[in-house]
């Protein structure tokens, strides 16, 4: 089986309203594209390369001239997100710790 994403691996998580999973939790943290391949079940996998998606998604008369792509990268525009602070993220959102919320075992108070 091929595998071809139109974004490149996404390694981080999304800090700035976006709920994704703790990064310990996204396919591709912390390993290489053969591994995700392997994981995945893929003969072969290619990814789009972030230089390649961030000129594709700029044209001449843009406003824009920087993206936030965080997750790709995991370089924080606001340069303020601390390993200590993703740490805290993952403790947080993690599949476990929302299963601990929801059967009562967490820390975070869950409002309805």
């Amino acid at each position: 089986m091929y595998f071809a994403s139109a974004a490149p691996p996404v390694r981080f998580p999304n800090v700035y309203g976006i709920d994704m999973p703790a990064a310990s939790e996204l396919v591709a943290s912390g390993r290489t594209v053969e591994e995700v391949a392997q994981l995945i079940g893929a003969d072969w996998l290619v990814y789009q390369d972030l230089e390649d998606l961030i000129a594709a998604c700029k044209h001449e008369d843009a406003r824009v001239d920087e993206f936030d792509t965080s997750c790709f990268s995991g370089l924080y525009v606001t340069g303020d997100v601390t390993p200590e602070y993703l740490e805290r993220l993952q403790v947080e959102r993690s599949d476990a710790a929302k299963l601990a919320r929801r059967d009562g075992r967490g820390k975070l108070k869950v409002v309805r």
